[in-house]
């Protein structure tokens, strides 16, 4: 398992657009899933410990997001066949058990995760109302581990700030996980 880390933000690039299976039964697509005050994109996995050792905190910050108008999504674009965890029975039951305040959909191609350029799981895309880019940075001071429950909630204070003001912070402290699991070519 590789370590990565996101690249700095790049201010105002445009949200890619995406029509993808949900565990839901539905299918979603960037706007299906925006609120009226911005967009978060999340690439998780269920198989990371990165994302394992945060997943309540993302669920727990979606559903405060949803209450300040920022939609989120979460995608998997990870190879099942090399992490058959992954795979989309696994994605339905966790969606289902943790009761995801979001859609959660199957990016089979990889193709979406290619158009927003992610590389890590968790890696979080935080757009404003105009679907500019305006946070790509960390949860918060987690990593394999869950950071303390006081620590500084790096996301949710960015995305409100996006949701008020259209605008992230100048200063942005970049994701860490596991490396997207790409299909051989």
């Amino acid at each position: 398992m590789a370590s990565t880390s996101t690249p700095i933000c790049a201010f105002g690039e445009p949200a890619p657009d995406f029509d993808l299976p949900g565990t839901d039964g539905r299918r979603h697509s960037r706007d299906s899933c925006r609120g009226p005050n911005g967009l978060l994109v999340m690439f998780i996995c269920n198989h990371c410990p990165y994302v394992k050792a945060v997943l309540d905190r993302i669920i727990r910050d979606a559903a405060e997001l949803a209450t300040l108008g920022v939609g989120c999504v979460a995608i998997m674009s990870n190879d099942p066949a090399l992490y058959p965890e992954d795979g989309w029975d696994e994605m339905v039951r966790i969606a289902r058990d943790r009761q995801f305040p979001f859609p959660y959909l199957l990016d089979a191609d990889q193709s979406v995760a290619r158009a927003y350029g992610a590389v890590c799981t968790p890696d979080f895309f935080g757009y404003n109302a105009a679907l500019e880019l305006q946070y790509r940075g960390r949860l918060d001071a987690s990593r394999k581990d869950a950071a303390p429950d006081d620590a500084r909630r790096d996301l949710f204070e960015a995305m409100k700030q996006v949701a008020q003001s259209g605008r992230g912070p100048a200063e942005q402290i970049p994701s860490i996980g596991c490396s997207i699991k790409w299909r051989e070519a």
